[in-house]
């Protein structure tokens, strides 16, 4: 089970499949050889169960497989802001965030660092770590690539950015993400069931409204619905034109409370349940982690 390192010698990682030979190369996700990550923070921001009393351990690793034009994190999700560590570091990390108290390790675009997680996350349990797992991701995966980690993850902490992919091309650079969502949706919910926090396993999927109904929000609630009426939502409120979507006649502006409203009337519609961001005031950041060590 898992997918060993020799996977980056011709990296499949992604939808992208580049190809590439990661130990000379960098990916299209801008992510060379070893593990790299901007920090580790705790994160209180995250969906109530996931965050806890103390937080969340959110892992920002760098690079993305999606190309966003309005990422929050556009420093190192695409520009390659970061630093390399061993899978040793990224090892004693899990566990140095166990120790520190975090509710849940939460692993933030971990796609193209998979073989390392595996690995890190073996070295850990072998020393103890014991936290649930949360693949927290664009939704933008391979099926064969899920596969290859079921068991390693506890909870899908899953995106649906668009319905429609000329959406998904021309804001995050991909040709196909919901066909492709879609598929890697329907694995992760087969792997884990809906969210269930007794057991702190399943599928939450977030959905973050666009302006103009660019997210296609309505679409994406009823294939929640179809697929389990069970499965939590977060409808995420904080959308910022940030980068190139500041001009853009679409989403070059904030949401407004019709839009979200629109969304959030879908939901109830549909007898869903979650979590809903009513007041952006309310927002919590995140408090730093003495993470690095060695094993």
């Amino acid at each position: 089970m898992g997918i060993g390192i020799d996977a980056l010698n011709e990296c499949t990682l992604c939808p992208r499949m580049c190809k590439v030979d990661r130990r000379t190369t960098k990916g299209v996700c801008t992510v060379g050889y070893l593990p790299k990550l901007s920090n580790i923070v705790l994160h209180k921001g995250e969906e109530p169960p996931l965050s806890g009393e103390k937080g969340a351990a959110a892992v920002f690793f760098t690079g993305c497989q999606m190309k966003c034009i309005y990422c929050q994190n556009m420093g190192f999700s695409q520009k390659g802001v970061g630093f390399e560590i061993t899978v040793e570091e990224l090892a004693c990390a899990f566990l140095k965030v166990q120790e520190a108290g975090a509710t849940t390790l939460d692993l933030v675009t971990p796609t193209p660092h998979l073989p390392w997680i595996i690995k890190a996350l073996d070295m850990a349990k072998e020393r103890g770590f014991s936290l649930p797992v949360v693949y927290n991701t664009s939704s933008y995966e391979r099926v064969e690539i899920l596969r290859e980690i079921e068991g390693y993850i506890d909870i899908y902490l899953a995106d649906i950015r668009y319905t429609d992919n000329e959406y998904g091309k021309r804001y995050s650079k991909v040709p196909d993400y919901w066909d492709v969502a879609q598929q890697a949706i329907v694995e992760m919910y087969r792997q884990v069931g809906p969210f269930d926090e007794e057991r702190m396993k399943g599928l939450i999927i977030r959905i973050l409204v666009l302006p103009n109904n660019v997210s296609g929000h309505e679409k994406a609630l009823e294939f929640v619905a179809k697929l389990d009426k069970r499965i939590p939502v977060a409808l995420m409120s904080q959308y910022i034109p940030h980068f190139g979507a500041k001009n853009d006649p679409l989403i070059g502006r904030k949401i407004t409370k019709q839009d979200y409203e629109s969304a959030l009337d879908k939901l109830i519609e549909l007898d869903l349940g979650g979590w809903m961001q009513l007041d952006e005031k309310e927002r919590v950041t995140t408090a730093p982690l003495d993470w690095r060590c060695k094993l």
